[in-house]
């Protein structure tokens, strides 16, 4: 997938994440990246899943590409000239937290129409709420 990302310096790149596939072992997947930032120059990273983390935690095995993904944008969008993304990354209970939190938000409890200066609304007409 193509995608603009603005570096610290404020430069715009164009760069091209492309999974490479997964491995699995005993204690961890690690999801293979390949990032191309000009055609000819490419860079390969990995990011590793406890698999504790999907027994422990909501996680599904389904989100391992996405929130490892996630992971790595959001590094390579921090990178500046001086500093560059580690090419092996781990994830977290932060990482994971804040992955469910934008990709699995509560539920809502119960609906309840909302009221203005004591009108019910709906797509009835307005009806006078009386205490």
């Amino acid at each position: 997938m193509i995608g603009d990302q603005q570096s610290e310096k404020g430069r715009n790149m164009k760069m091209l994440v492309q999974s490479d596939g997964f491995t699995v072992s005993t204690t961890s997947r690690t999801y293979n990246f390949q990032v191309i930032d000009a055609p000819g120059e490419s860079r390969q990273f990995s990011v590793e899943v406890s698999l504790d983390s999907f027994r422990a935690t909501p996680l599904k095995f389904q989100d391992g590409p996405l929130i490892t993904r996630e992971r790595l944008v959001q590094e390579l969008a921090r990178e500046t000239e001086q500093s560059h993304a580690e090419v092996h990354m781990r994830i977290g209970n932060p990482d994971i937290v804040q992955y469910l939190e934008r990709h699995y938000p509560p539920k809502a409890r119960k609906w309840t129409p909302p009221t203005k200066a004591g009108v019910l609304q709906s797509r009835w007409p307005p009806v006078k709420v009386v205490d």
